[in-house]
This record gives structure tokens, C-alpha cells and sequence, in this order.
């Protein structure tokens, strides 16, 4: 994530907020700068942008900024629809007959939207399936309900599936205690099903296909009884040799979205530490130092982004362990993990190439 200052005043502004804190202005993301910019009103419920970029040119909030306020991102005043790029991809969305669906839905909105800037910073950019039904991508925030099957998150044919119940922090810390995992947040979830995603837009069907098979294994494997074998039996005893979590070692596809989830977590978490500045300089020469001199969006090759990575996540977890917190980063990469996080980036920097 870069950083964000306000136009008016030069105070620092984060992607999730709506006002300046210090001058009042209000704020709006627009995807197509990938920019936090200032608007003054307009009239008409018009707002004249002070980015320079925009030079005075006249948006529009987002219906669900302007009437629900579960998103802060605008559009050009003269485009058709009423919702922005991101809302565009939500289909369903949680009945509003409660404060809390629409707490839920708003931390779903604002975890997408995390996902959804690192895939334009990507060249990834979705197509809302309204528009390709075919090829698009579309997002459902369901509940459960009584006496009705639970809601499974998942991915099928470009719709990505979410329980709302996931946007709740204690029925998740709930979820991950069970399941024995030691990393499980919202924005895990998307980057996750993500993955199922872009392999039917990146590797199927391509060149791709065998080098995929030869790291992750055949994914023409029956999905179902896979599944069904690991929830019975669990993960090989040696899956962290091979794994970067228990369940990627389930099955090729569920090892792809886990791996390719985290490498869009090294990723956005690398382009802040860019962005903020970050150094490492011990004063003992044998302990980790750092000092990224580009985003990782310009690293070509996976090796920068490994070598300043390890600093990296040392000193987020020495940060953490200083005030009473879990590990930010409660992995370890084996070889064949990171050979195959490697695969993901030759990927994605393939697709961002033949994409200019």
C-alpha cells in the first residue's frame, strides 16, 4: 500500500478514511490514480477534485459512500452507473436489517478493497461479471440462516462466496483456533479466493499448465475427494516441508490460492514498508538489515523481493512479540514453497508485461 496525503493540506491520510483529521477535507480513493484525493463540494451532489491530476474535474461519491458509508471510493460525474469499480462486483449483500450485517458488510467492503487496489497495482484489474458473465468476477456476502444449509466461502465460475460470519473477530479467532491455523483475517480470505480466480484467467489453458503441475501437482485430481481425505485425515505429517499452510497441502488447487494469497501478502506488505520509508540498520553486523530501494511492483526478479522480505518479517515479529501480540508472520518458507511463490511472480509479472 503507498501512502496517501490529503490535497489541501499535506496531512497524512490512510485508503480507509473519509475526512482529513486535521483540515476537515473530504477524502475519496480513485482507482484510476490510484490516489487518495481531496473534493470540495460542487453542488448537485458534485465534488470538484483537488488532486492536480484531476485538474477541477467534477466526481461523484459512490451510492454506498454517499447513503451507507461502507466505502469511500468516487467516479467521474458523467459515468452511467451509481456504484464504483469496487462496488460494481458485489452482487448480494448482507440483509441490512441489523446494525451489525451492516458493520459486517462494511468490513467485507473495506478488506476488498484492500484486495482489489494490490490487483490494479498488479495489472489485474477484474471485469464485473454484469459485464462478462463468462470471464468476470463478482462477490456474494451471505449469512447463515435457521434452519437453512450454512454459507461455505469459496469460489465457483468467477462468484466469489463469503460468510459474513467472518467479519466478526471473535467467531473468526473461533474459526482458527479450530482449524488449527495461525494466520485467519478477513483480507486472508479474499486474497485467497482470488487465487481460484486469476488460475482460470492465468493458467488454464495456457503455457503455463505444466510447469503448475510439476510444483503443485495435477489439479485434475477429484477436488471433492481430496477435500474429504484431508478433513478426515488431516495433512501429511511433513507438510510444512512442502506447504506454506496444512490446508494448501489438500489439494493443487487449494496449494495454488494459499501460495498465491501469500504472495500478494509479501507484496502489499513490502510496497508499505517502500512507501513509509522502512530501514533496518543494526548495530550488530551479523543481524538482519534492510533497506528497499524500489517497490516491489519494479522487482523483476522474485530473489528482491525474497532478500528484502526475511528483514522484513523479523522485525514485524519482534515489533509484535514488544507489545504483547501474536507473530505478524507465523510462517517459515521451505524451498519447495518458495520455488513455488516464485512460479506465482513469474506468473503475475508475465501477465503485468504482456498487459502494457
Amino acid at each position: 500500500m503507498k501512502t496517501f496525503h490529503c490535497d489541501k493540506c499535506g496531512q497524512q491520510v490512510f485508503f480507509e478514511n473519509t475526512h482529513c483529521e486535521r483540515c476537515g477535507g473530504t477524502l475519496g480513493y480513485q482507482p484510476e490514480h490510484q490516489a487518495i484525493s481531496t473534493f470540495e463540494p460542487a453542488g448537485d451532489n458534485l465534488w470538484r477534485s483537488l488532486n492536480p491530476a484531476n485538474e477541477g474535474r467534477l466526481y461523484r461519491k459512490c451510492i454506498n459512500y454517499a447513503q451507507q458509508n461502507v466505502c469511500n471510493w468516487m467516479l467521474a460525474a458523467e459515468e452511467k452507473s451509481g456504484l464504483c469499480a469496487s462496488c460494481q462486483l458485489t452482487h448480494i449483500i448482507p440483509a441490512l436489517t441489523s446494525e451489525k450485517n451492516h458493520l459486517y458488510w462494511q468490513r467485507l467492503e473495506a478488506a476488498k478493497r484492500r484486495l482489489l487496489y494490490t490487483l490494479w497495482e498488479l495489472k489485474l484489474q477484474p471485469t464485473p461479471k454484469a459485464d462478462d458473465p463468462q470471464e468476470g468476477l463478482a462477490f456474494e456476502f451471505l449469512e447463515d440462516m435457521p434452519n437453512g444449509p450454512r454459507v461455505l466461502t469459496g469460489h465457483a465460475n468467477g462468484l466469489i462466496t463469503l460468510n459474513i460470519a467472518e467479519a466478526d473477530p471473535a467467531r473468526r479467532e473461533q474459526m482458527r483456533e479450530q482449524m488449527h491455523e495461525p494466520y485467519r483475517t478477513l483480507l486472508g480470505h479474499f486474497r485467497h479466493e482470488s487465487g481460484h480466480y486469476y488460475f482460470d484467467r492465468l493458467i488454464v489453458d495456457t503455457p503455463w499448465v505444466e510447469p503448475f503441475r510439476a510444483l503443485f501437482g495435477d489439479e485434475r485430481e477429484d477436488y471433492g475427494a481430496a477435500l474429504q481425505r484431508h478433513y478426515n485425515d488431516g495433512p501429511p505429517p511433513d507438510w510444512a516441508e512442502r506447504y506454506i499452510s496444512a490446508y494448501a497441502a489438500s489439494h493443487p488447487w487449494e496449494d495454488w490460492a494459499e501460495t498465491w494469497a501469500h504472495y500478494l501478502h509479501m507484496f502489499d506488505t513490502l510496497e508499505t514498508a517502500y512507501a513509509c520509508g522502512m530501514v533496518l540498520r543494526p548495530k550488530k553486523p551479523d543481524e538482519p538489515s534492510m533497506a528497499i530501494q524500489e517497490p516491489p511492483s519494479r522487482m523483476a526478479a522474485f530473489e528482491k523481493m525474497l532478500a528484502e522480505w526475511f528483514p522484513l518479517t523479523y522485525v514485524l515479529n519482534s515489533l509484535n512479540r514488544s507489545v504483547g501480540m501474536p507473530d505478524a508472520y507465523p510462517f517459515t518458507l521451505s524451498t519447495p514453497v518458495i520455488d513455488k511463490l516464485r512460479f506465482v511472480h513469474d506468473v503475475v509479472f508475465s501477465h503485468k508485461q504482456a498487459s502494457r
